[in-house]
This record gives structure tokens, C-alpha cells and sequence, in this order.
């Protein structure tokens, strides 16, 4: 199947080199990627070609590009002043993979054909973090397993939490989040790959979905919502690791430990914790979950003497150190 073909156009040859690369290396680049800094060979070269995105830096446009077949022309702003409001523009100077996404987005409204699939799918894991424990690290945890994984294997992150408390990964307004996504379960599986994309975020090695901005909205989620999400996570074979940070104030939470390949739950050695945890594995039992209590692995949260300022620090120091434990098992039983 032939990709589509995105043309970049910009006098600036630093900029155009580097946003090619960029482009043309990043694994959620859907589209043939052709550059040029040069109108006259632009327009000689590209004249009978039909371009999905023609993309062109403010300061290049002319409305001789208009001779070319492009299903959308997009503006690289570069002034912050709109020139032509029946263009839509794009912030040339923000970081590529923003950039990338807003691409990504536009192209959504001119794609006709579905998106070339992954020769080689990986099958995905979802690994389930939860624990009826509170204050036991299990954001933390969940964070440092994720980026841990994501050295050697694609890995997703998924927060369910009511409030997540990692503030580097709350969205801001603007941003879309997990309760957008849900509204593209009824699209078509190529068309959602690409939603999914616009919506990845990245720090470092890791990649997620921002979680949703208020937690209410996760007590309107149905279970079936949360299962067809997954579902379709899966079939797209992009990620070998979902690691999931679960909680009770979704709806569904059992169903949701029974996708999993398995599941850590972090405890503590107090009367109450003990109490809690026998609880929740009397509730699975009662409710037929018994599977999710075999593939359950339950740790006592160790003492954590220093606690990483920064997100990318948590893969050094005792957290590390405890996860990496986790993250042996299971790769052992891989």
C-alpha cells in the first residue's frame, strides 16, 4: 500500500533537515516525507503528485503554491500573527513531537485509506498495578516499571486514578486526554491508531496517554468502555508492555485485573493494610475472580530513603531498586 505524501516547504535549511529527520524517523510518522527549500523545484517536481499535508513555513508561502494538489495546506507559523485565516496554522518553533501531533490531528480530516499495519505485531501484555493499600507507592511504582520496560520494549502507561498527583503528567486544559480517546472506541480500528497517536505523550523513554483532567469522569465510564479500550490497544499490536495503574473509582476494576497477564499489588505490614488486602481477595473470591488472584503477585513496600525529585530519576535509587524486583519476575515468566 502506498503512503501517504507529506511535502515539506522551507527556505530555512537547518529547520527543514531537522524536521525531516524527525519525521521521517519517528515510528508514528504515517506518510512519505519529501523536503524541499526550493519553490521552483517544489512546484517542477511535485506539480502532478497528489499531496495529503503540504506543509509550508510562513515565511515561504506564496500563492503560487496553490498550483499543487494538496487535500490540505498547513501553515509553520513563525510570527504568531495569523495571515491567512483559511489556512490552519501550526507553531513552527514548539518541540517537534508537538508539532508531529498537530499534524497528525489535521491529517485526520483528509486521510481516505487506511494506515499501512505493522508487519510484525507485538502481542500485548497488560500489567495490572493496584492495591486496596493507600499511600503505597503504587503511582511511583507503576511510573519506574513503565520506564524501566521501555528501555528494551514499547510500553504504554495508563493512569486510572481519581487524582493521580504526578503533576509533570496532568494535562493542561488545552490537552487531550484519556476521556477524548474514549470517545474515537467506535472508529475504525487504522483510524483509531491515529487518534492514539495525537494523543501520545513522551518523557524520556515514556510514553502515555495524559490521564483524565477531572477525576469524576471516570465514574461515568462503563466497564465495557474500558475493556473495548483495551481491546482495541491491543489489536493494534504497537505496544509490547500496558502497564496499568489501576483504581477502585473506575467502574469494572475486576474485569479490567482479569485482561491483565499479571498483576503486583503492593501492601504494608500494619493491622489496617492486612485488613484491607483481606478484603479485596475475600471480594475476588466471592465474585468468581479467582484467576485474578493467581496471577496476582503481592510485595511489601520497602522504605524508600531517598524519593527521585524528577520523573526521569526514578529509575536510580532505592524505588529502582525495589521495581527492578518486580520487573525480574516478570520478565522470568515471560
Amino acid at each position: 500500500m502506498e503512503e501517504s505524501i507529506l511535502v515539506l516547504y522551507d527556505r530555512e535549511e537547518e529547520y527543514a533537515q531537522l524536521m525531516t529527520d524527525f519525521l521521517r524517523t519517528h515510528r508514528d510518522s504515517p506518510w512519505d516525507v519529501r523536503t524541499y527549500t526550493s519553490q521552483a523545484n517544489l512546484i517542477q517536481e511535485e506539480r502532478h503528485t497528489q499531496i495529503a499535508l503540504l506543509v509550508v513555513a510562513e515565511s515561504s508561502y506564496s500563492e503560487e503554491l496553490n498550483v499543487l494538489c494538496a487535500d490540505k495546506m498547513i501553515i509553520l507559523n513563525e510570527s504568531g500573527v495569523i495571515r491567512w485565516g483559511q489556512l490552519p496554522n501550526i507553531n513552527k518553533y514548539q518541540r517537534a513531537e508537538s508539532v508531529l501531533r498537530e499534524l497528525l490531528e489535521l491529517y485526520m480530516d483528509v486521510v481516505k485509506t487506511s494506515l499501512p499495519k505493522l508487519q510484525q505485531p507485538f502481542e500485548t501484555n497488560f500489567i495490572g498495578i493496584y492495591s486496596p493499600v493507600r499511600r503505597c507507592l503504587q503511582t511511583s511504582v507503576a511510573l519506574t516499571m513503565s520506564q524501566m520496560l521501555a528501555m528494551e520494549h514499547r510500553t504504554l502507561y495508563l493512569n486510572f486514578e481519581h487524582y493521580m498527583g504526578i503533576t509533570e503528567l496532568v494535562p493542561d486544559m488545552q490537552s487531550r486526554d484519556m476521556a477524548d480517546l474514549l470517545y474515537f472506541l467506535t472508529a475504525e480500528q487504522e483510524r483509531f491508531r491515529l487518534r492514539l497517536q495525537t494523543m501520545i505523550q513522551r518523557r524520556g523513554n515514556l510514553e502515555y496517554v495524559p490521564p483524565m483532567k477531572s477525576g469524576q469522569n471516570l465514574l461515568t465510564i462503563t466497564a465495557a468502555e474500558w475493556v473495548q479500550l483495551l481491546q482495541k490497544i491491543e489489536e493494534l499490536g504497537e505496544y509490547r508492555y500496558v502497564v496499568l495503574d489501576l483504581s477502585e473509582s473506575m467502574q469494572g476494576l475486576f474485569d479490567i485485573l482479569r485482561l491483565c497477564r499479571k498483576v503486583f499489588t503492593l501492601t504494608k505490614d500494619d493491622r489496617v493494610s492486612k485488613a484491607k488486602l483481606m478484603q479485596y481477595e475475600q471480594l475476588l473470591a466471592l465474585y468468581d475472580y479467582d484467576d485474578v488472584l493467581e496471577k496476582t503477585s503481592r510485595h511489601g513496600v520497602p522504605k524508600i530513603h531517598r524519593f527521585p525529585a524528577e520523573l526521569e530519576q526514578y529509575t536510580k535509587g532505592d524505588l529502582a531498586e525495589f521495581t527492578r524486583v518486580l520487573v525480574k519476575e516478570l520478565e522470568y515468566e515471560s
